[in-house]
């Protein structure tokens, strides 16, 4: 973006990119694309964009409040592929987290860029999943561009940019500010075709996405989960009111497929992914006797009329394989065969 033009856009849109200006505009203005200049130049992967420019996302130029100018760390191009969001709970579940890791890797091998906020839960589960594979993802920030949240994905901010990009609509030193990731959940939905809620209780955060997703008229999926934990009472309710229940990749394709051969480019070819048959499940018994949400090793010991001893060897090695977990209170599973 070249000086004059991003002048421009501060002089006309203001508001849109969440300043104050005390002092005359002009004077504001100035300095504004002189501190912006000054960080994009900083280094390559740095990337200015405003709403003229042919990287501008074109989903996001359809929503009623599209940022005017988006500072990007990685690459730029990434926000021009097809995408799916995947938001949920902070504090989530072993199962939640494998979900959301699950799905977005499956999204990421057919060819689909996966949309997050980089919060802690299922936000990260979602950016490492993505990176697992290609690494076609996309961080909406809540802060500005140079500032990371939560500090513990310090790593995952690096590793993002290296396949993905990061992005913020806010200055590079705005900090975090509760108000400010409401506003970023409609870039989120915004940039997709449709925003997947993996795990969520009733007021989580996570649904205001779901929310925006609605009002952009896009897609929105829901996995629903146990009744009694409260956990998914938010996937539940969005359930209800018409979002799809989702099971596997291939109810997002499903609902996905004809938005992409309407308005965006065919989507790769979609081979569905293999799943193991019965007969070669490793300790079929075992597996079959741990449940989807906590279950205690006496239950899976008697559940599966296996001793003891050999009940804990076999669940190591499920745990190896990334079948089970041990959490709290005894074991959960991870993968459906």
């Amino acid at each position: 973006m070249d000086v004059s033009e991003l002048r421009q856009r501060l002089e006309h849109e203001p508001k849109s990119l969440s300043l104050t200006l005390p002092v005359p505009l002009t004077a504001a203005v100035w300095r504004k694309v002189e501190m912006a200049q000054l960080w994009q130049q900083q280094a390559s992967h740095h990337h200015l964009i405003c709403r003229a420019d042919p990287l501008y996302p074109p989903l996001l130029q359809q929503i009623a409040d599209p940022p005017s100018i988006l500072f990007i760390k990685g690459h730029p191009e990434t926000l021009l592929r097809p995408s799916v969001a995947i938001v949920g709970s902070r504090a989530a579940s072993h199962g939640g987290l494998s979900l959301a890791f699950q799905f977005a890797a499956e999204l990421d091998s057919i060819g689909l860029a996966v949309v997050s906020g980089m919060a802690a839960g299922i936000d990260g589960a979602a950016h490492k999943g993505a990176l697992s594979h290609s690494g076609q993802t996309v961080a909406v920030l809540g802060t500005g561009i140079e500032q990371i949240y939560p500090k513990r994905h310090r790593q995952l901010y690096e590793d993002i940019q290296q396949h993905g990009a990061v992005i913020s609509e806010f200055w590079p030193e705005v900090t975090a500010f509760a108000g400010n990731f409401p506003k970023r959940n409609r870039i989120i939905s915004g940039l997709a075709l449709g925003t997947l809620v993996v795990e969520a209780r009733r007021r989580s955060g996570s649904l205001i996405s779901a929310r925006t997703a609605m009002e952009q008229g896009r897609e929105v999926f829901a996995i629903p989960g146990a009744v009694l934990s409260g956990d998914h009472q938010g996937c539940h309710d969005l359930i209800k009111n018409g979002a799809k229940l989702v099971e596997s990749l291939a109810d997002i394709i499903e609902e996905l497929s004809p938005l992409l051969q309407s308005h965006l480019q065919a989507l790769p070819s979609y081979v569905p992914l293999q799943t193991e048959h019965n007969s070669q499940l490793p300790f079929k018994t075992l597996l079959a006797s741990v449940g989807y949400e906590t279950t205690p090793l006496d239950v899976v010991v008697e559940q599966s009329g296996i001793t003891l001893d050999l009940v804990l060897e076999q669940l190591l090695e499920l745990e190896l394989q990334g079948w089970v977990a041990a959490v709290p209170g005894g074991y959960v599973r991870l993968k459906r065969n």
